[in-house]
């Protein structure tokens, strides 16, 4: 493949425009499993919630420089890197809420974010980027920004129905905003193997991505769940549970997939 740890770091953002499917989970774990496989990871958060900041360890209503310096104020991105044990984090919060609006008298204003990260690129193998999941100005940069979209599928019904739009919106960033935007890859998670549901939503999406699915699928686990509320990764919480090891797993995918 075109990508080369050894130059230039590979964005990825995190997307779908659904909540609730695992999206900030995937990002602060596989971000940490990624360190822990010995890669210079970066995690840019641009979700409002800042749950992504939390997750890593991170005061979130304690943070400055933060990504609403970086997109408004110009602040450098360089600045505004905070370095955990987990992955170095630009971090946001609430504030970040409204800063579309801010966003749309400025020149180029789905490339702020491209622009803010291009001088810290060689610095790291991955950036990874939080997006909110609305598919509004903070999302477009993000998208604008990324080499690729890593999409996570929960494994109900509901998640099925988004799918056409989400592909979509795709295309749309592709034609407006980011021709050379890929799909690094389709993950399911809260994978439940006991229920019917979730093997009939599993094949669904092999269906319609094939290849483009990872092998590593994340299965639903409490471990997940409460990691968060000790404001650390699962990895760091409880790296044997099998929510943890699944993103061990995928992030040996990774980076077997752009070696």
């Amino acid at each position: 493949m075109w990508y080369n740890t050894l130059t230039m770091a590979k964005t990825i953002a995190l997307f779908n425009q659904k909540g609730g499917v695992g999206k900030t989970t995937t990002c602060v774990n596989l971000c940490f499993a990624l360190k822990e496989q010995g890669k210079r990871v970066l995690l840019v958060d641009t979700d409002p919630q800042g749950h992504s900041t939390s997750g890593m360890g991170i005061d979130k209503n304690n943070v400055y420089p933060s990504t609403y310096n970086v997109l408004i104020e110009g602040v450098p991105a360089e600045k505004a890197v905070v370095s955990t044990k987990y992955a170095d984090v630009i971090p946001c919060n609430k504030g970040l809420f409204g800063s579309g609006i801010l966003l749309t008298g400025v020149e180029n204003r789905e490339y702020v974010l491209k622009n803010a990260l291009a001088p810290i690129k060689d610095k790291y193998d991955f950036i990874f980027i939080d997006c909110p999941a609305l598919l509004e100005l903070l999302t477009l940069n993000a998208l604008a920004a990324a080499d690729s979209i890593l999409i996570p599928v929960q494994c109900e019904y509901l998640a099925l129905e988004g799918l056409s739009d989400l592909m979509a919106s795709v295309r749309m960033i592709r034609r407006t905003h980011n021709p050379e935007l890929e799909i690094e890859g389709v993950l399911l998670t809260m994978f439940d193997g006991r229920t019917n549901l979730s093997l009939q939503v599993a094949n669904e999406v092999k269906k319609y991505f094939k290849r483009a699915v990872f092998k590593t699928v994340i299965p639903r686990n409490v471990r997940l769940s409460e990691a968060p509320s000790h404001l650390k990764p699962a990895l760091a919480y409880d790296g044997t549970s099998r929510g943890s090891q699944a993103y061990v797993d995928l992030a040996k995918e990774i980076i077997e997939r752009n070696s």
